[in-house]
């Protein structure tokens, strides 16, 4: 049995630990445990540390009955205190739960615990009486029952189930029969006609055994005592007797009265009445009968709603030796007064009601129902506010309320209708029941986005599938005419021009926006290099019939990222795959070479010994596909890392003579120099330039014999031929300058003037390249894209560090003219050829390397295009 227990007690604590996983402390315990039982580790289940319980005084807060369990103040557990019987709490009730309260302070908090006090089988069946004495009479015929009174309980449950069993007899067997509450009721049979001469009395034992496990017993002792002579019983002059009240009748009232009659004389026709059996057993406690007279009164209130018909089972019993009894059963009908007010339901709603719903549109299904009957539950109904709704019955008790007259949303936008109901009781008895029956607009607004055009900055080598913006568009319809979908609108001039070759390309195939939350998708990683910027329309789509629609522009900016590295341009001379590291050759009075090794990635240059410092030897030249910062290129040697004769430009890139050459160095040097790019990570590339020092004659021999091959390309490589030629050429370049600039002064009046009077697109900046302006770092910056539009000349491959951008418009509405929705181009050229004048005249003397002109230091543009004073 102890073993046991503890099995229940292991299942119960895992219980309690699944009910507090759910959010609630919930422990189970079963009855009768053993003072200091645990019954489940409250501080822990709390969520407290060890020691927080006693210090924050954890303890239970005092109900209005004795809860028979405890807190543990020192390890935080819930312990039994006392005993505990589930009869004693609840009686018949399950589950059987006490709720508790659990006071925890510092900070001040309550929790809610509940406690299940489980059934076990600690009740043993209990008859009304230890004995019954029974008198039978002895002409009794066999198959005679005779009622007694089962046992009770007070578990519940299986281990409430009773069942019955009689001691051996011959002459009496026991029988159960179920009534109507669904009891199993005990009644002694006769099967053997007695015989007082041999058996006066019979001492029997009916034994009622319950279903628990163990199950438990208890027993009556059935004393029968066989009466002879006495050998009729009361007769009742009905076998059934009918009557019927109102249900308001009041306590006392007198129901009827029964007779019986019994042919004997003297004490054995004395009759006693009793009510032996109770259908349903609620009647105990509504009806009594006087064991004298008969007469049968009430007792309690009735209600016909609870109970309309008591089916009650008299018996009349003599005073004769032994008694005998007569039985009759009294049907007492409950009549039913209005004492039920109706009640509506409504079934069914069908709300919003659209404004153009024709007349006899059903609106709602209602159901109407009153608990009392006959003309007291006979209910009828009408609406509130008489239009423009109203009631048609479908049938008994439901009823729909349908449109009267035509609907105006502009004029009302919701309607309160009020159902009333009313019986036809006396009095009568009313109810009402609030409908809010809004109307809905049929599709008459497009959707409309916040903007017109919307701009987007989005970096390149972005992932695919990544969201790049956000488009809503409100359509103040309701329902499906609001619900917007959206998507690309290809009807738009929306595309952009791809890589050379590959011909428009439409915006699908970049973009894709989400039919129902409007943000819009990378398809594929964007490509600076590619596509700088992409124009296309989004179209909102409401669902309503017909389906309206509105559009926005979106102009996408693709943000450059370092994800190029440097590349060095072949020699001069050479085919571009012959290698991708260049030099450049530096003349002098000196006679230094330079020039690359056939075969070989090694570039080969020649100085001359007694050079002075500063001479240049050669020059790396590099370019980087990115823009700005990613695109600005430094030089660095990386071997020798000793200090050495020669030195690298930081952003030049030129191979110079550190100090003057003596015999002490050696007669070749190879150095290694790597290009680093300035983006974040930066990214590089190296050049190994091996320098031969010569005789000065034998330096300008190597110089003459490769002149003839190398004097083509030297012109394309921008050699500089020493400080007396730039000198010279400085001036004749700043001539050229000029006129340039004159010419391109002289282009933008005549392209201004022709955009006064050409016809403008419907678009004037389009998802294709962008307007590319761009200066040098050092002597000239250099831009790769290859859709740009350049401004400038520069010294290398060409680069679109500085982005002037056209204006971008929205498309104009339809039967708008297009001079009066967007502005003219020719202004915007204005500004461009006008304004930028100086600008342009400054970018092109410093793409010719010229960064003073007779001691005065031209201006320059920094890495992202705008003008610094240097």
């Amino acid at each position: 049995m102890g073993e046991r227990c503890c099995a229940v007690l292991r299942v119960l604590v895992l219980q309690a630990a699944w009910a507090l996983a759910g959010g609630q402390v919930r422990y189970s315990v079963p009855e009768e445990a053993k003072a200091g039982t645990v019954v489940g580790r409250l501080a822990q289940d709390l969520g407290l540390e060890a020691g927080e319980a006693e210090a924050r005084r954890l303890r239970l807060v005092a109900q209005g009955r004795r809860a028979s369990v405890e807190v543990s103040g020192a390890s935080g557990a819930l312990l039994v205190s006392s005993r505990l019987d589930r009869e004693e709490l609840c009686g018949k009730s399950a589950p059987c739960a006490l709720r508790l309260e659990v006071l925890l302070e510092r900070p001040l908090r309550v929790f809610h615990v509940q406690l299940e006090v489980t059934d076990i089988n600690d009740n043993a069946p209990i008859f009304p009486a230890a004995r019954k004495n029974l008198s039978i009479a002895e002409l009794s015929l066999p198959g005679s029952r005779f009622p007694l009174e089962g046992a009770s309980d007070a578990d519940i449950g299986a281990n409430a189930q009773l069942s019955y069993t009689l001691s051996p007899s011959e002459h009496f067997s026991v029988d159960l029969q179920k009534s109507n509450d669904g009891n199993m009721e005990p009644e002694l049979v006769l099967t053997k006609s007695l015989d007082r001469e041999t058996i006066p009395v019979h001492r029997l034992v009916l034994t009622a055994t319950d279903g628990g496990r163990p199950s438990l017993t208890g027993t009556m002792e059935l004393v029968i005592s066989v009466v002879d002579a006495n050998d009729n019983a009361p007769q009742f002059n009905q076998s059934v007797y009918k009557v019927q009240l109102p249900e308001n009748a009041t306590k006392d009232t007198l129901v009827m009265r029964v007779n019986a009659t019994d042919s004997d004389e003297g004490i054995n026709s004395e009759v006693t009445y009793a009510v032996t059996n109770f259908i349903p057993p609620s009647g105990r406690d509504v009806i009594s009968i006087n064991p004298k007279t008969g007469e049968i009164r009430l007792t309690g209130a009735l209600d016909f709603e609870e109970v309309n018909v008591f089916n009650l089972r008299i018996e009349a019993r003599d005073q004769g030796t032994p008694s005998l009894s007569g039985h009759c059963r009294v049907l007492l009908e409950v009549l039913d007064v209005n004492d039920n007010a109706p009640e509506v339901w409504v079934t069914s709603l069908s709300v919003p009601v659209p404004e153009d719903a024709s007349v006899g549109t059903v609106v709602a299904l209602l159901s109407v129902s009153d608990r009392d009957s006959g003309a007291n539950g006979r209910v009828r109904c009408w609406v509130w506010p008489a239009a423009p709704f109203g009631l048609e019955a479908t049938f008994a008790g439901s009823y729909s309320l349908v449109l009267r007259e035509a609907l105006d949303r502009e004029r009302v936008s919701e309607y309160e209708v009020e159902v009333r109901a009313e019986d036809g009781g006396a009095p009568a008895l009313g109810a009402r029941r609030g409908l809010r029956v809004p109307v809905s607009d049929v599709n008459d607004n497009a959707p409309l986005f916040a903007q017109a055009v919307y701009t987007v900055l989005a970096r390149e080598n972005n992932a695919a599938g990544a969201e790049l913006a956000r488009l809503w568009a409100r359509d103040p319809d309701e329902a499906g005419n609001g619900r917007v979908s959206y998507s690309v609108w290809e009807g738009a001039a929306g595309g952009v021009g791809a890589a050379a070759g590959s011909g428009w390309r439409a915006a699908s195939s970049y973009v894709s926006v989400d039919a129902e939350s409007g943000r819009v998708w990378a398809l594929q990683p964007l490509d600076y290099e590619e596509l700088q910027v992409l124009q296309f329309e989004v179209r909102a789509v409401d669902a309503g019939e017909p389906p309206l629609c509105g559009n926005a522009t979106v102009q996408l900016f693709v943000l450059d990222e370092n994800d190029n590295a440097p590349a060095l341009l072949p020699p001069a001379g050479s085919a571009p795959e012959a290698g991708a590291v260049a030099a450049e050759a530096a003349s002098s009075s000196s006679s230094s070479f330079v020039g690359p090794v056939s075969g070989s990635g090694t570039l080969w240059a020649w100085a001359a010994w007694g050079a002075p410092a500063g001479q240049v030897v050669a020059k790396i030249r590099a370019v980087d596909a990115d823009s700005g910062y990613n695109a600005w290129l430094r030089y660095e040697l990386w071997e020798p890392r000793a200090k050495g004769p020669f030195r690298v430009g930081l952003y030049s890139g030129e191979v110079s003579t550190a100090r003057p050459l003596d015999e002490a160095d050696g007669a070749r040097h190879t150095l290694l120099i790597v290009v680093r790019d300035h983006g974040e990570p930066a990214r590089s590339a190296t050049a190994t330039l091996s320098v031969s020092l010569l005789e000065a004659n034998e330096a300008a021999l190597a110089a003459g014999s490769s002149s003839a091959s190398s004097s083509g390309s030297r012109s394309a490589l921008g050699v500089d031929v020493g400080g007396a030629a730039a000198s010279a050429a400085t001036n004749v370049w700043l001539v050229v300058a000029i006129c340039a600039v004159s010419s391109l002064f002289l282009l933008a009046l005549v392209l201004y003037g022709a955009s006064r009077w050409a016809p403008r697109a419907a678009v004037l900046s389009g998802p294709g390249p962008t307007t590319l302006v761009c200066a040098s770092e050092v002597g000239s910056w250099s831009y790769s894209q290859r859709h740009s539009r350049s401004l400038c000349v520069a010294d290398g491959a060409a680069k679109s560090d500085l982005m002037v951008f056209s204006p971008n418009f929205p498309p104009p509405p339809p039967g708008a003219a297009p001079k009066d929705t967007q502005p003219e181009p020719s202004a915007l050229l204005h500004t461009v050829s006008a304004s930028s004048f100086v600008p342009f005249l400054l970018i092109l003397i410093r793409s010719l390397g010229i960064s003073c002109l007779n001691g005065v230091q031209f201006p320059r543009f920094n890495d992202v295009g705008y003008l610094a004073v240097v």
